[in-house]
């Protein structure tokens, strides 16, 4: 991991989130391509699809919307102790989830005035769940549980084929899906599923989604930006990212240990050391060479510990690093600070904030019952991650009787003369018979 070295600037917020270590030239090329894929897609359908499973999955023939009895097949095979680990997360998730979905208010503004704000589910989610390098059983939670707790009533999910599987979605994903009762799956990957998603496909049944969310690549990220204004998304929750913020007390085992965890999901993971502590860096450098040289995937992490998008930030002082993180804006922050939960609400930008050194990653990406599905690419400054609330609606309702708009009659006249818009006030008039016809 390369350092990059603050200690004794006066950076400007412009200067800092230029200092933060980006894969920009990645994200652009995956704008380029995702916009492609998708167009090809929308004009192209199945075939189009097909074309991509071939290119990208090294799958043909396959039977892109998922039979039933693959559904049932994977759900019966599934091993107890993955069945029962996916139940007690759906469990955490929905409870978590639950607390996200507000409660509608009614705003008296007068005798007989009122406003009702109420919160609408959309129709119908589409769900992506990457299948790439790894599998994400957890995703279908993360994705199908809000959606599920907000009033969703059609879900489609959509997963790539798998090779190794004769081109059927994983097992495990099929598996996920099932507990969660959803029965319309598509096996198709990447940037091709999100357009598929939302602009329907209709040789395949396929009907278009109101909502599409998901974790992937910078692909799928950038899908997702591709079919803004067609649809809703959540966040761009792409490449992942991991944040740490330590001081001297921290264990450089355990942050060497956090960094690679999630390094090991793509070459294009971000993962990042922030701290005070020249001795820590120095130490937590070295664990990082040790533990990622014994690690299952250590190709994989050496490319993204290696990448322009990982380092080790040396800085002067807390206050320092926590403008570097609030710059940063991370997917996911990990405080490992002697003051950990007393310091948390000065780190105001992360997609979540994991408290102390015993609030790893790992236990949001399964069993912490927040969701896993997050902004990343600095998104995080101004976009939530994925939530009841993402499949919800605000909308408000008007309701104002005879007297009650006699009370702003003259109002509503005076302002629509003053914009020019007289039919404006001449619609609120007509209801009052002293007024000229």
């Amino acid at each position: 991991m390369r350092t990059i070295d603050l200690r004794g600037r006066s950076l400007t917020p412009a200067e800092m989130l230029a200092a933060v270590p980006r894969a920009t030239q990645a994200r652009a090329e995956a704008l380029d391509a995702a916009t492609r894929i998708v167009e090809a897609v929308r004009t192209g359908g199945e075939e189009a699809l097909r074309d991509q499973a071939e290119r990208f999955d090294g799958v043909t023939g396959h039977a892109i919307r998922v039979p039933a009895a693959h559904i049932a097949e994977a759900a019966q095979s599934v091993e107890p102790k993955v069945r029962a680990a996916l139940e007690e997360a759906i469990e955490r998730v929905r409870r978590a989830s639950a607390a996200q979905v507000p409660a509608g208010q009614t705003t008296a503004i007068g005798p007989g005035a009122h406003i009702v704000q109420r919160w609408q589910p959309v129709g119908r989610a589409g769900v992506y769940i990457p299948g790439g390098k790894a599998v994400y059983p957890s995703s279908v939670i993360m994705n199908v549980v809000p959606a599920q707790v907000a009033g969703v009533s059609s879900i489609a999910l959509a997963s790539p084929p798998q090779r190794d599987h004769d081109g059927r979605v994983h097992p495990s994903i099929l598996a996920a899906a099932a507990l969660l009762g959803v029965d319309e799956v598509y096996a198709m990957g990447g940037a091709g599923a999100v357009g598929a998603l939302a602009h329907g496909v209709a040789a395949l049944g396929l009907d278009p989604v109101d909502v599409v969310s998901g974790p992937g690549n910078n692909y799928v990220a950038s899908a997702k930006r591709a079919v803004a204004g067609v649809v809703g998304t959540d966040s761009e929750a792409g490449a992942t990212e991991i944040l740490v913020v330590a001081d001297s007390s921290a264990d450089p085992v355990l942050v060497a240990a956090d960094l690679i965890s999630q390094a090991e999901h793509d070459e294009q993971a971000s993962a990042v050391l922030v701290t005070d502590s020249a001795e820590l860096a120095a130490r937590v450098a070295d664990e990082v060479t040790r533990q990622a040289a014994s690690t299952t995937h250590v190709a994989r992490v050496a490319a993204a510990l290696e990448g322009p998008q990982s380092a080790i930030v040396l800085v002067d002082d807390r206050a320092m690093a926590e403008r570097f993180s609030n710059a940063y804006a991370p997917e996911h922050l990990e405080l490992h600070l002697v003051d950990a939960a007393a310091a948390s609400d000065r780190f105001t930008s992360a997609g979540a904030v994991f408290v102390g050194d015993q609030t790893p990653v790992s236990l949001g990406d399964y069993m912490a019952g927040s969701n896993h599905v997050l902004p990343t690419g600095g998104q995080a400054r101004y976009a939530a991650g994925l939530g009841a609330y993402t499949f919800l609606r605000p909308q408000q309702v008007i309701e104002y009787d005879h007297a009650a708009l006699a009370e702003v009659r003259e109002g509503i006249v005076a302002l629509a003369e003053a914009e020019v818009l007289p039919a404006h006030g001449d619609a609120v008039q007509a209801r009052f018979a002293d007024a000229p016809r």
